[in-house]
């Protein structure tokens, strides 16, 4: 198998290699995630919806995340946005990763700013890495940054930027209401996590423009071999 044909998921085993190589990034991304969460000085905007809906309604983390990352992916679909395998991968695995990790307990929730903001950062940057390892799947990107795409579409004389900050701050603020984790972490994760995402796909020298993802009608007429 070249690494063009891997790249372009031209094949059935090249597709199914790619969704190997995006479940195991998802899962270490919920290690990322599970690490901002125990530094325990606020969580990202997403983290607070899903904590406080874990929290209203007493289920897991994860359950929380599945039922959010579903109802914005059928918000893509909806929205007619491309859609790909590794985005209900992303649905499924990086919640239940969190839970797993939740379940180990495998690293004390951090008392102070001293020791939270290092684990935060550590976090961010775990997550910045797997979204790399994610990306060149080129399964699909992940339902939130669909979702965020779509509405820039739909409102052109907004910039993208001004469209994201909405969508993180309802996320926030409906989180929030739910009793959702809201702190000084939540602002390093909202205005950080950017940056240091950039600084690692240099450290790999990676161009997330020049990925071309698969959607999913494509990925279907691979596997079945349709034309």
């Amino acid at each position: 198998m070249t690494k063009e044909t891997l790249r372009e998921n031209r094949t059935t085993g090249a597709i199914l290699l790619n969704m190997l190589i995006a479940a195991v990034s998802l899962f270490v991304n919920g290690f990322g995630l599970y690490l901002t969460i125990r530094a325990n000085i606020g969580a990202a905007p997403w983290d607070v919806l899903n904590l406080g809906i874990s929290k209203t309604f007493g289920i897991l983390y994860g359950t929380a995340s599945i039922a959010v990352s579903l109802t914005i992916l059928l918000i893509d679909i909806l929205m007619k946005e491309p859609v790909g395998i590794a985005m209900f991968i992303d649905a499924i695995v990086v919640g239940k990763s969190v839970d797993f990790f939740n379940r180990l307990d495998l690293i004390p929730q951090c008392q102070s700013m001293l020791t939270g903001i290092p684990m935060l950062i550590a976090g961010l940057i775990v997550l910045a890495y797997t979204q790399y390892t994610y990306m060149i799947a080129s399964l699909g990107c992940g339902p939130r940054d669909t979702l965020m795409v779509g509405v820039a579409k739909r409102v052109k004389k907004i910039p993208i930027g001004v469209v994201s900050i909405a969508i993180l701050s309802t996320a926030t603020l409906i989180g929030w209401l739910l009793g959702g984790p809201v702190g000084v972490g939540t602002l390093i994760c909202a205005f950080g996590a950017g940056p240091i995402m950039q600084l690692a796909f240099r450290t790999v020298r990676f161009d997330a423009t020049t990925i071309r993802h698969q959607n999913l009608p494509d990925s279907l007429k691979v596997i079945f071999k349709r034309k």
